[in-house]
C-alpha cells in the first residue's frame, strides 16, 4: 500500500509539472507572441538539454536520499580539461576520454565518502565540489582557453553536441533524450534501480534485505558525474572554448530540474519522467522572463522561490502521508 501511495504521489507530481509547462507556455506566448515561433521553440528545446542532463544525475542521487553539490564543478572540470587538451593539439576523443576518467573519479569518491564512510552528503560533495573546481582552474593555469577551432575534428565535435541537426532537431536534444531513456530504463526496470529506491526509502531496511548500500550509492553518484561530464561537453561545444566559470550555479539548476519534476529530496520517490518537465519549466522560465525583459535579479528571485516552494510542498506532502489515519 505504501508503495502504491508513493507511486501515485510521484505520478501526481509529474502531471502537475507538465501542467506547469503548458501553463507557462500559454502565459509567455500571450506576453510575447514571438515566444512560440518555430525558431524560438527550437532554441528553447536546445536550452533544456543541459538542465535535463544534470537533472537526471541529481534525480538519481536525490532518490537515494542524498544530494550532489559537486555536479557544477564536475561540469566545469569536464569542459576545461577537454578544451585545454584540444587546444594543445590532442585528438578530441583523447581529450574527452581523459575528462571522462577524471569526472567519474569524482563520482566514485563521492560514493565512497557517503556510502562507505557515512559522511553527510552535503559535506562530502561540498569538498569534492571545491576540489573539482580547483582542477578546472589548474587545467589551463587559471586562464580560459583559446577557441578549440572551427575545422576538422573540433567542428565535428561542436556539430555533434550543439550546432548540428538530425531530422530538423538539434543533435543535443536527441542525445539528451537517449541518455534519459537509458537511465529511465535502468531506474525503472532493473535491480540497480530498485536498490536506489530502496535505500532512499529506508536505508536500514534495504541493508537488512541484502542491498549493497555502498554499491548503490556509488552508482547513483557516478551517474551524476557522468551527466555532469556530458553537460560539460555540451557547454564546451556551445561556447567553443574552455571557461573556468562553466558550471557555476548548476547545482541549483540540477536540484531545480529534479524537485520541480517531483523527485523527493527526502529520498525514495520520484519518476525520471518528471525531470523532463522540471528541466522544461526551468528553461521556459529563464527564456520567458528574458523575452518579457524581466531583470536578472527578479528572475533569480522568482526561480528561487519556485524551488523552495517545490521542496516545501514535498516535505509537507511526505509528512502528511506518514500521519496515521484516525
Amino acid at each position: 500500500n505504501k508503495k502504491k501511495i508513493t507511486i501515485s504521489q510521484s505520478a501526481a507530481s509529474v502531471i502537475t509539472a507538465f501542467a506547469g509547462v503548458i501553463i507557462l507556455m500559454i502565459v509567455f506566448s500571450f506576453m510575447n507572441p514571438n515566444f512560440i515561433k518555430p525558431d524560438s521553440i527550437m532554441a528553447l528545446l536546445r536550452s533544456i538539454v543541459p538542465y535535463l542532463l544534470v537533472g537526471i544525475g541529481q534525480a538519481y542521487v536525490c532518490i537515494t536520499g542524498n544530494i550532489d553539490l559537486s555536479i557544477g564543478s564536475v561540469l566545469g572540470m569536464s569542459a576545461m580539461i577537454s578544451a585545454t587538451m584540444m587546444c594543445k593539439g590532442f585528438n578530441p576523443l583523447v581529450a574527452i576520454l581523459v575528462a571522462f576518467v577524471c569526472c567519474m573519479a569524482v563520482g566514485f569518491v563521492n560514493g565512497v565518502l557517503v556510502g562507505k564512510f557515512k559522511l553527510p552528503p552535503f559535506i562530502a560533495t561540498l569538498g569534492t565540489m571545491t576540489i573539482a573546481r580547483g582542477v578546472a582552474q589548474l587545467a589551463n593555469n587559471n586562464y580560459n582557453t583559446d577557441n578549440i577551432g572551427s575545422e576538422g575534428a573540433a567542428q565535428a565535435f561542436k556539430d555533434l553536441l550543439y550546432y548540428g541537426k538530425t531530422m530538423g532537431v538539434f543533435n543535443g536534444v536527441w542525445i539528451a533524450l537517449i541518455i534519459w531513456a537509458i537511465f529511465f530504463y535502468i531506474l525503472s526496470y532493473t535491480r540497480s534501480g530498485r536498490h536506489i529506491y530502496a535505500i532512499g526509502s529506508n536505508v536500514d531496511a534495504a541493508r537488512l534485505s541484502g542491498v549493497n548500500v555502498f554499491a548503490a550509492t556509488t552508482k547513483a553518484y557516478m551517474v551524476s558525474s557522468f551527466c555532469a561530464f556530458l553537460t560539460g561537453l555540451v557547454t564546451l561545444a556551445q561556447s567553443g572554448m574552455g571557461d573556468m566559470s562553466a558550471g557555476m550555479s548548476y547545482e541549483m539548476y540540477a536540484v531545480a530540474a529534479a524537485v520541480i519534476g517531483g523527485v523527493s529530496t527526502l529520498g525514495g520517490s520520484g519518476l525520471l519522467v518528471g525531470v523532463i518537465a522540471g528541466a522544461a519549466v526551468w528553461a521556459i522560465l529563464q527564456s520567458g522572463l528574458t523575452f518579457a525583459k524581466v531583470p536578472v535579479a527578479y528572475r533569480n528571485i522568482v526561480i528561487g522561490i519556485l524551488v523552495v516552494a517545490c521542496v516545501l510542498f514535498d516535505v509537507i506532502r511526505r509528512n502528511g502521508s506518514k500521519r496515521p489515519k484516525s
